[in-house]
């Protein structure tokens, strides 16, 4: 491959980069300021698109996987402070029955 060739390459994947890195911060503040709402359906809404987008981001290539995950997880651990129902188990349902 040639070096020119390389270069345009390059910068292609840089623009495509920069798109969806800027999709990620613009998403991720989002589902962030949902969080601090009370709607508790809007906070999960916003937190389920982020994690969608951080994924297909990590899957591209765009991000590293592991800093996917570690935003999905901290936007997940703020979801279940806010919102102690949303995606844990009733305490009737979890653990052995006795």
């Amino acid at each position: 491959m040639s070096a020119l060739k390389a270069l345009r390459q390059s910068r292609k994947h840089h623009l495509g980069n920069r798109a969806v890195k800027t999709r990620i911060k613009s998403v991720v503040t989002s589902a962030r300021a949902a969080l601090t709402t009370t709607d508790t359906e809007r906070m999960g809404q916003a937190v389920k698109t982020a994690a969608k987008v951080l994924d297909k981001a990590a899957s591209k290539g765009a991000i590293h996987a592991n800093a996917a995950a570690r935003k999905k997880s901290r936007l997940m651990l703020r979801l279940a402070l806010k919102s102690p129902s949303a995606g844990r188990p009733s305490a009737e349902t979890s653990g052995p029955a006795q």
